[in-house]
Order: C-alpha cells, then sequence, then structure tokens
C-alpha cells in the first residue's frame, strides 16, 4: 500500500495525554482529563474534513464518514477507547522508540530495573528489525487503547485522502472508562446508527477474538463487633480477620488469574477496604460460560460462611451483579462479521488468529446492546503495566487490515 502513514506521530502525541480513568468516581467519564484527548481526537477528526463530529457531555466522541458506494452496505463502527488502566501512572509518559530491534531484552533508561524480557514477551520474536515503542520505565504506555485510537484515526486520513476509494458508511466510537468496565454504558446506539461493530484493542498481529469471558463483580461483606480492646476478650470479633481467614482459604493452586489459562476461569480479589466493625473485599468472577459464574459466587459464599464459625456473633453477606457477557452468544448468529475480519487480515498480508479474550472490551457490552462486535489487533503487549510495549510496524498493519476491512465490507455487504 502506497501510504504515507501517520500512526506513529498519532500515537505519540496520543500517550503523552494524561487519560486514566479511576473506579472509585460515580461522575461520568469519571476523569475529567479523558476529554483532554477527545477534543483533540475531535479537532484532528475536523481537521481531516470530517463534517459529522460530536463530543458529548459524557466523554463520547461519534463521528460518520457518509458512504460514496452505491452498493448496499451495512454502516460499520470502529471503536477505540480512551482512557487508561488505574493500575499505572499514566501521567508524564516518556515514549521511547527503540529502532532495529534485533533480538533480546530491552532495558528500559528512566529505571533500570525495569526490563522488558524476550523470555517473558514472546511476540518479541517477531519483531526483529521492527521498531519497538515503549515507555521510560517510569509510566504504563498506553498503547491500551492509544494504538487502536491512533490507528482509526490514520484509516479515517487515508480514505479522506484516497476519495476514489469505495466504501460504506463509517462510523467511528471513541469511548471513555473502558478500563473501569463502564465504556460501553453510555452509548446512544440509535446515535451511533451502526449495524456492526468493531472494537480495535487485541494485542498480538493478525489476532481477532469473537469471544470474551462472562463477568461478574462480587463484594464479600464482613460486619464484626467492635469493643475497646483494653476490654476485648471473648467480645471483640474483627471484620478484617473475617475477611484475612477468607483470603487465606482461597485455593493456592487454582481458581485464580495466576493458576489459570485457557478457557479455565478465576475468582480474584482485587480490592479490600475497612475496619473492625466493617471490611469489604471486591472480587471478580469470569468464566466462559455464564452457568459457571453462579457457581463461582455460590462457592464464594460458601467459603464465606465457613469463616462465620469462628465469629458468631457476627455477620457476612454477599452481593454480586453482572459485569458483561461473552460476546460469542451474539456473534454465532452473525459469522460474517467475524469472516470478513478474518478475510481482511489476510488480504493485508498477515495470517489471521481467531481466539477467546481472558478479558472483555467494549465488544462485549456493545454486542448485547445490538452491536455485534469483535475485536481486532491494535498490537500492544503487556498493558496496564511498565513494560508496555508496541511495534510501528504491528500498527501499521493494523491500519492496513482496517482499510482492508472496509473494502470486504463494500464489496460483499451482508
Amino acid at each position: 500500500m502506497n501510504y504515507q502513514y501517520s500512526v506513529l506521530d498519532r500515537f505519540l502525541r496520543y500517550v503523552q495525554i494524561d487519560t486514566q480513568s479511576n473506579p472509585h468516581s460515580e461522575t461520568v467519564p469519571s476523569t475529567e482529563k479523558q476529554k483532554d484527548l477527545s477534543r483533540i481526537l475531535v479537532k484532528e477528526l475536523r481537521e481531516l474534513g470530517v463534517a459529522d463530529v460530536e463530543l458529548d457531555d459524557k466523554g463520547y466522541v461519534y463521528a460518520t464518514l457518509p458512504s460514496n458506494t452505491e452498493n448496499n452496505v451495512p454502516a460499520i463502527c470502529f471503536c477505540s477507547h480512551v482512557d487508561t488502566s488505574p493500575e499505572t501512572t499514566g501521567k508524564n509518559v516518556k515514549p521511547q522508540i527503540h529502532k532495529n530491534y534485533q533480538g533480546g531484552d530491552i532495558v528500559l533508561p528512566a529505571d533500570s530495573t525495569i526490563v522488558i524480557k524476550a523470555a517473558q514477551h514472546p511476540d518479541l520474536a517477531n519483531q526483529k528489525g521492527n521498531d519497538i515503542v515503549t515507555t521510560d520505565g517510569t509510566t504504563l504506555l498506553g498503547a491500551d487503547d492509544k494504538a487502536g485510537l491512533a490507528e482509526i484515526m490514520d484509516m479515517v486520513a487515508y480514505f479522506q485522502q484516497h476519495p476514489e476509494i469505495k466504501h460504506g458508511t463509517i462510523k467511528i466510537l471513541f469511548t471513555p472508562d473502558e478500563e473501569i468496565g463502564r465504556g460501553a454504558n453510555h452509548v446512544d446506539i440509535e446515535k451511533l446508527g451502526a449495524k456492526y461493530g468493531y472494537t480495535v484493542d487485541g494485542e498480538s498481529r493478525g489476532s481477532m477474538e469473537d469471544e470474551t469471558f462472562s463477568a461478574d463483580g462480587a463484594t464479600v461483606i464482613f460486619r464484626g463487633v467492635n469493643v475497646h480492646p483494653g476490654y476485648a476478650k471473648g467480645r471483640l470479633e474483627n471484620a478484617m480477620k473475617m475477611a484475612g481467614d477468607l483470603l487465606a482459604a482461597l485455593p493456592k493452586d487454582s481458581w485464580s488469574p495466576e493458576t489459570t489459562s485457557g478457557r479455565e476461569g478465576f475468582v480474584h480479589p482485587y480490592e479490600i477496604t475497612g475496619g473492625i466493625e466493617e471490611t469489604r473485599i471486591t472480587f471478580i468472577l469470569r468464566s466462559f460460560n455464564d452457568s459457571e459464574l453462579v457457581n463461582h459466587a455460590n462457592r464464594l459464599r460458601q467459603m464465606a460462611q465457613g469463616v462465620m464459625a469462628n465469629y458468631p456473633n457476627s455477620s457476612f453477606e454477599v452481593e454480586t451483579h453482572v459485569q458483561y457477557r461473552n460476546m460469542k452468544n451474539v456473534l454465532k448468529d452473525c459469522p460474517h462479521v467475524v469472516d470478513y475480519a478474518v478475510e481482511a487480515i489476510e488480504r493485508a498480508g498477515m495470517k489471521a488468529h481467531k481466539g477467546s479474550i481472558r478479558g472483555g472490551t467494549d465488544g462485549s457490552k456493545l454486542s448485547f446492546m445490538g452491536l455485534p462486535c469483535p475485536n481486532l489487533f491494535a498490537g500492544g503487549h503487556s498493558f496496564h503495566s511498565k513494560t508496555e510495549w508496541v511495534s510501528v510496524q504491528d500498527m501499521q498493519a493494523a491500519v492496513r487490515m482496517l482499510i482492508e476491512l472496509v473494502k470486504v465490507w463494500e464489496e460483499k455487504g451482508e
């Protein structure tokens, strides 16, 4: 493809804007600073000549490239998220470009203890001769999902510069708060006006996913008995110790993210708050099968009940809520959405790898909101950490994939 890519320049701009979301915030978006990047995206879309662009008050960007074909082609949406993970700081990101990578470990310059080890990152073996973008070791990079943003924007630039290339209606959606599980919560599906969609939020070159975990959240609440510690014998029952007993009772060799892989689900405690009178442990429950989530919750409840044998005057409860569901349940009824993506990857010169995500994307919720939405690779690796990285050539390959995917839809329609 004879095209001057803009994806790297865009990516380097975007990652320097702090857009961390905040799971403890009740605002929408959860952090106002996410809109700093959203406003830049709106400005750039308008500079590219896209007339129909909107940033709403909740931080969602909607844009439309009108159809220029006489073929009957459904409107297709491409979606990425502006926020970065709350788990690692995204402030003052200093991207580094390691040109012509020749293998081996990558030591990050600002902190030599932060090393991207080739043995732990097998996809580096496919990057020899490529240019690798990392941080300096003090922050995350933000390839999740600013690589996806940059790739979609570069695709838009391509079609705006090549009006002779026929395409159907292309819808653009940039969401906030994906990293805290709220990215699709306030999408206006009617305003978006797309029939099918693709998130651009995956990892390795050539990969795409049509299946995610199903996910529930659970909170175990222990309520103890607080007494002055000087007079507490036989009376005080400490909710923090109940929580500790439950955590200690969790299996050490199974049922956790660090001991499972493939299609195995897990239960994962990720936050604990409270004191003597009340302590809360927040869990995430994950499985590819919806019914197994019920089993996870029941097992967790039974374990908590077992803890209470040592605390006769105290109580507990387990609250659960739905987070998202496996997109496969929707996509199985429109297989051409996945088939077209596979064809586009291959047309762009790659071998397609179809798989399942041990996690979720905005596409999980969007699929159940009426927008079937598999996930396409963006090229990033080691998300949410200081060892995050992406290769320039993989981002360019993603741009080619998106362009070919639009062409496939224009040629084949439904």
